[in-house]
């Protein structure tokens, strides 16, 4: 593949593209993905429909994804499926960081000549390739924010191809990532765009491989059984941008794609965890603050911090006793001395806080402490060594049965902390109904 590629900024559009509507006859108000957890990877799996036939397409979701992209060359067959040309409004919009002028084989789906290319960013395994940019049929289920209703589909849903060798590393039969992230071409961007609605999406992990979690594009409500709208339960805090991308391969001058939140202190019980606070902040190449992620299981912590903040914790429970840790955790206790309560170990209160004191993220014994076996319990967060590119990255097990709603209009994050308080879960939205 002979790719030319521009490593210089690339001009914003003045317009914005609205994907094509297939269904004008009705416009959703929000639209909704079911997810599951993967029990071997930990990861978060939805299913997106495409192409014409329709075909359901298993990706990993990945909330600071640049874009959907998925592996075109095992079996992709489309006859809607159409490369977007070289310097075209297309490849403008999606940011385009070169141009494919030859590729050595037959003509295909991901191999097409003088198209954009786009590079493919496998965030699981850090591996980054190029790819081909190109749009097709996507279909996805409306709803009312309390159960799903008609499907409805955007015809020229722009996508990256990309080679084959890129998704190893995913579970089994998991085709490419859904990216959710701070671009004009990810899902929440791209719905939103079709269908004229609230640029805002949500997500609600569950915390059983058994039941699903749930993805909402568009503004609440959002209904989890029994009848609790989740929406009306948010605190709110501003979404940061990081001038600096945060991806395994990017082209210089991009921002992150990633969400990033202003935590200024951690306390644990009420106490202030002693770190070096520096490390909250970005600085100029883009290195510290901290973000928030699908794809990291547990929250991940920059050495000094991590080890402050486990020393904080083990203090606040001195009377558990210690066992020897499991890997990859660095504080492990005899579970049997900890009381189980609805809303998980009985375990000291960690804060992150905010803006000011009084907005912190609580999280509660079902998110701090992760069971190894029937004997051991373990602080759910992770050593992420010395000067990593971010100070902490809070992981999906801290955001398990919390629901989070990113506005991509107003820059913030709305946060319920754990639902287990308001005697629901993420798994209780109503996907057996129809609106």
């Amino acid at each position: 593949m002979a790719i030319s590629r521009c490593l210089f900024f690339f001009c914003s559009l003045i317009f914005f593209i609205s994907p094509s509507i297939a269904q004008t006859s009705f416009r959703p108000k929000a639209l909704v993905l079911p997810v599951s957890k993967d029990p071997s990877s930990l990861l978060y799996l939805t299913q997106i429909n495409q192409r014409t036939p329709l075909v359901p397409v298993d990706v990993a979701l990945d909330l600071g994804g640049l874009y959907l992209w998925v592996d075109c060359e095992q079996g992709y067959e489309s006859s809607s499926y159409r490369p977007a040309r070289c310097n075209s409004a297309q490849c403008s919009l999606a940011n385009a960081n070169g141009c494919i002028t030859q590729c050595f084989s037959s003509p295909r789906p991901g191999c097409n000549n003088n198209t954009c290319a786009l590079l493919v960013d496998n965030t699981v395994t850090n591996i980054a390739t190029d790819g081909e940019l190109g749009q097709d049929v996507v279909s996805i289920q409306s709803t009312d924010g309390s159960k799903p209703g008609r499907s409805v589909s955007v015809s020229k849903f722009l996508f990256t191809c990309a080679p084959k060798f890129i998704s190893e590393g995913l579970p089994s039969g998991v085709k490419g990532l859904a990216g959710l992230g701070r671009t004009k071409v990810s899902l929440p961007s791209q719905f939103s765009a079709a269908f004229s609605f609230d640029r805002k999406f949500a997500i609600c992990l569950s915390s059983s491989t058994t039941a699903k979690g749930v993805v909402f594009f568009g503004d609440g409500p959002y209904v989890l059984r029994p009848n609790f709208d989740a929406a009306e339960s948010l605190t709110y805090t501003p979404l940061i941008l990081n001038p600096v991308s945060t991806a395994a391969a990017f082209v210089q001058g991009d921002p992150s794609s990633d969400y990033f939140i202003g935590v200024k202190s951690i306390k644990i019980n009420g106490e202030v965890v002693p770190l070096n606070t520096t490390l909250l902040s970005i600085d100029r190449e883009g290195f510290g603050g901290t973000k928030i992620s699908t794809v990291n299981p547990y929250t991940v912590m920059e050495t000094t911090i991590y080890n402050a903040f486990v020393n904080a914790f083990v203090k606040e429970i001195s009377d558990v006793p210690r066992v020897a840790p499991v890997a990859p955790f660095g504080a492990c206790f005899n579970s049997s001395k900890i009381l189980g309560t609805r809303l998980g170990a009985n375990v000291p209160s960690i804060d992150l806080v905010l803006q000011s004191n009084s907005v912190f993220w609580r999280i509660v014994g079902a998110n701090s402490m992760v069971e190894v076996n029937n004997d051991v319990l373990c602080l759910g967060f992770v050593d992420g060594g010395v000067n990593p590119r971010t100070s902490i990255v809070i992981g999906g097990h801290q955001l398990e049965d919390n629901l989070l709603q990113f506005d991509l209009a107003t820059s913030r994050l709305g946060f319920s902390s754990s639902l287990l308080s308001r005697q629901t879960t993420c798994s209780n939205f109503d996907f057996a109904s129809k609106a």
